[in-house]
């Protein structure tokens, strides 16, 4: 299946203004904007995928042309990154099978994600989109928990049936469980990894459909598939050593360095 990755970045951001171009510095002290990053981790993915950024900011295309990335500029109307790739999309003529919405707020995407993703795509002939869940690990269950309780959204979590349909996604942490786990103990809680891939019919769609009020009160894009009643896979994947955490706010930036210094991320 040829696939493209769009990386949808826009300045304005409610919770974060100016979030793409906050630098990150790794392992060996070099320092790197969020948004080079997330790009980074793209090119990463096998497959030859085509590797765009979608913006609608000239401080984010003119960043991103610099460090070598092809960019599509969208429109400032874009409601979320789901409709920015579906216009970067359009822009490009199409011509792929899957598109990827690798959002750029997590730099920290392993490759195997997105592949694991598109790869289960292909193989559910039924799901329009699809998104990676990882299971929480007690220390991971408790930093989620610990957020919510600061009044801080750090991450989104996901219920899904028997047939790995998506049922809910949400800023608080579902399901419930009363629970004191380990820090390295499994739990029933699952992390939703922010990246998408979807049929190219499902993303045409998307900007045509109003949004709904579970996605306007939970800020979340996918939400939009589920009032729709489109299936919505939820792929399981693994960590295999490696951390995970979006950065979603201020306080995000310390946690993520200090995750890049402990893997011995550049």
């Amino acid at each position: 299946m040829s696939f493209l990755i769009v990386i949808p970045a826009r300045f304005a951001s409610t919770r974060y203004p100016g979030k793409p171009l906050v630098d990150l510095t790794g392992a060996t002290g070099k320092t790197m904007s969020l948004i080079e990053r997330s790009w980074r981790a793209a090119l990463e993915v096998a497959g030859n995928p085509r590797v765009v950024v979608a913006t609608d900011d000239d401080r984010i295309k003119d960043a991103a042309e610099a460090f070598g990335a092809e960019v599509v500029m969208t429109s400032t109307e874009c409601a979320n990154g789901t409709e920015r790739c579906a216009e970067a999309f359009d822009k490009l003529g199409g011509g792929f099978d899957v598109v990827v919405n690798l959002q750029g707020d997590a730099p920290l995407t392993p490759a195997w994600f997105v592949e694991d993703l598109v790869e289960g795509l292909r193989n559910d002939a039924v799901a329009e989109v699809a998104t990676p869940v990882l299971r929480c690990e007690g220390e991971m269950l408790t930093a989620l928990l610990a957020d919510r309780r600061a009044g801080r959204v750090g991450g989104t979590t996901a219920v899904f049936g028997y047939d790995r349909k998506a049922l809910y996604f949400s800023k608080e942490v579902i399901p419930y469980t009363g629970k004191n786990y380990a820090d390295d103990e499994p739990t029933p809680v699952f992390h939703h990894v922010g990246v998408y891939a979807y049929r190219p019919s499902a993303l045409a769609a998307y900007p045509r459909w109003d949004s709904g009020p579970l996605e306007q009160l939970e800020g979340l894009e996918q939400l939009r598939f589920l009032e729709r009643e489109r299936p919505v896979l939820c792929v399981e994947v693994e960590a295999r050593g490696r951390q995970f955490w979006e950065l979603n706010n201020p306080e995000d930036v310390p946690r993520i360095e200090a995750m890049l210094a402990e893997m011995g991320l550049e």
